[in-house]
C-alpha cells in the first residue's frame, strides 16, 4: 500500500493495481485480463451494476479501468472525504464479482464488437500488426484484447479461474493520493481484505523468437499507415531516462524532428511521432506515419533517413535543453491532481517496489547528458533490423516493392 497526501486537494483518487496483464495469459484465454476488465464493474454479489455507477454517479466521480501487457488497473476518482465509498466499490468488485452469466455474455459481445473497431481502425492495427512482427510468438505481441476465437470460446470457468489465480494480495498494489492520512488507508483496505491470503507474481520469460521485418495488411483505407520499429529497452534499464530523451528528438513533440520534416516542412502526414514502450524483460522503440499511399515511400526513407542520422550524429545542445525541458515539464504537469499523483505512485511500486521523490526524478532528467543520449540510441538503433508493418490499400509484395523503391 503506497499514499501520497495531498492536504489541500478536494479530490482523492484511489487505484488497485493488478500485477498481470495481457502478456501473461495462455493462447487460449487471450484477453481474460481485459475480459475482467469489463465484467469486474458489472456486479457483485450486493451490488448489481447499476448500484455501483450511481454511488459513484452520485458524488459526481468517476471510475475506470485499463489493461496493458502487464499490469490491470481498478480506480476510483472522487471528491476528497470520499475515501470509504472508493474503497468499499473497489475491494467489493475486485474480491466479490458474481460473474452471472448473462453478463459475461453481454461483455464478450460488447468486447467482440471492440475488436471489430480495432481491426476497422487502420492506425491501431497497424500497431497492433507492428507488435506482432517485432514479437512473433511472444503474448507481447498479441492485442490486449484478445482473438475474435478466444473470446468467443472463453467460458466462465475460464475467467473464474483467471480471476482467481492472480487477484490475490500478493499480486496487488493499492495506490491513494488525495486528502489522506496512510494509516487510514491502511486500515481501510486491511479491515476489508481480511481473510484473502495467497497469490504471487507472474513468472515471466523474455522473447527469443528475432523480429522479422516486414508485415503488411492489405484494407480498403484512404492511407498507408505505416510503424516502423526496434527493440528498446526493460522498465528497469538505467538507459530509459536518455532513451527518453532520444524520442523526444526523434519524434515525441511538435518541435521533433520527424514531425518537423514529415509534416511542417513537406506536409506528407498529419500524424507522425515516436514513442518508447518498455516491459519488465525488453521494450520497443515505435514510429508512426499516416500518409497517401503514393507517399508511402518517400515516408519511409524520411524516417529512415532520420534514424540513420540519429544513430550517426547524435542529438544537438539545443535538442537536449528541449528535450530536458519537455520531459521535465510533463512530469510536473502530470502531477496537477489526484489522479495523477496516484497513477505515479502506483505504477512505481508495481514496476519497481518503491517511489523516487519527483524532485530526484527531475535531478536524473537535468543530469542527462549527450554522452548519455547517444549511449542509448547505440543500443536500441545500433544492433539489428528494423521492423516494419504497413496497413494500406497494396497487398504484401506490392509493398514490398514500394519500399525497395
Amino acid at each position: 500500500m503506497v499514499t501520497e497526501a495531498l492536504p489541500d486537494s478536494r479530490s482523492v483518487t484511489t487505484g488497485f493495481w493488478v500485477g498481470v496483464g495481457a502478456r501473461d495469459e495462455a493462447p487460449a484465454v487471450a484477453g481474460a485480463s481485459h475480459f475482467l476488465e469489463h465484467l469486474l464493474f458489472k456486479g457483485t454479489d450486493s451490488r448489481s451494476a447499476a448500484q455501483i455507477a450511481e454511488a459513484v454517479d452520485a458524488v459526481g466521480g468517476e471510475m475506470n479501468a485499463f489493461t496493458a501487457q502487464e499490469c490491470t488497473a481498478y480506480y476510483t476518482r472522487l471528491p476528497a472525504g470520499q475515501l470509504v465509498l472508493g474503497l468499499d466499490i473497489l475491494c467489493d468488485v475486485l474480491w466479490a464479482p458474481a460473474f452471472r452469466l448473462p453478463e459475461i455474455e453481454a461483455e464478450r459481445q460488447v468486447i467482440l464488437e471492440e475488436i471489430a473497431m480495432e481491426e476497422d481502425t487502420p492506425d491501431d492495427r497497424v500497431i497492433t500488426l507492428l507488435g506482432e512482427a517485432l514479437f512473433p510468438g511472444h503474448p507481447l505481441g498479441r492485442e490486449v484484447l484478445g482473438t475474435r476465437e478466444s473470446i468467443g470460446a472463453m467460458t466462465r470457468e475460464n475467467i473464474v479461474g483467471f480471476h482467481d489465480e492472480w487477484y490475490r494480495p500478493a499480486n496487488l498494489v493499492v495506490a491513494v493520493a488525495g486528502a489522506i492520512t496512510h494509516d487510514e488507508v491502511v486500515d481501510g483496505v486491511s479491515r476489508r481484505l481480511a481473510g484473502i491470503e495467497g497469490g504471487a507474481p507472474p513468472t515471466r520469460e523474455a522473447p527469443s523468437a528475432p523480429p522479422r521485418p516486414l508485415d503488411a495488411l492489405k484494407r480498403r483505407t484512404e492511407q498507408a499507415h505505416l510503424a516502423i520499429g526496434v527493440r528498446a529497452l526493460a522498465k528497469g534499464d538505467p538507459d530509459r531516462a536518455a532513451l527518453a530523451v532520444a524520442n523526444v528528438v526523434l519524434g515525441g513533440g511538435m518541435s521533433s524532428r520527424l514531425f518537423q520534416s514529415i509534416r511542417e516542412e513537406r506536409g506528407l502526414a498529419y500524424s507522425v511521432y515516436s514513442y518508447p514502450a518498455s516491459y519488465s524483460d525488453c521494450g520497443a522503440l515505435v514510429i508512426y506515419a499516416g500518409t497517401a499511399p503514393a507517399r508511402l515511400a518517400e515516408v519511409h526513407g524520411l524516417i529512415q533517413l532520420e534514424l540513420d542520422r540519429l544513430l550517426a550524429d547524435g542529438i544537438t545542445d539545443s535538442e537536449l535543453r528541449v528535450a530536458k525541458g519537455y520531459l521535465e515539464g510533463s512530469t510536473v504537469l502530470g502531477l496537477e491532481d489526484s489522479g495523477g499523483c496516484m497513477s505515479r505512485i502506483g505504477k512505481a511500486v508495481l514496476v519497481h517496489g518503491d517511489v523516487i521523490e519527483v524532485d530526484e526524478v527531475l535531478a536524473r532528467y537535468r543530469a542527462i547528458t549527450r554522452a548519455d543520449v547517444q549511449r542509448a540510441i547505440e543500443r536500441v538503433l545500433g544492433p539489428g533490423e528494423r521492423t516494419v508493418a504497413v496497413v494500406s490499400p497494396q497487398s504484401k509484395k506490392q509493398v514490398e516493392a514500394t519500399l525497395r523503391g
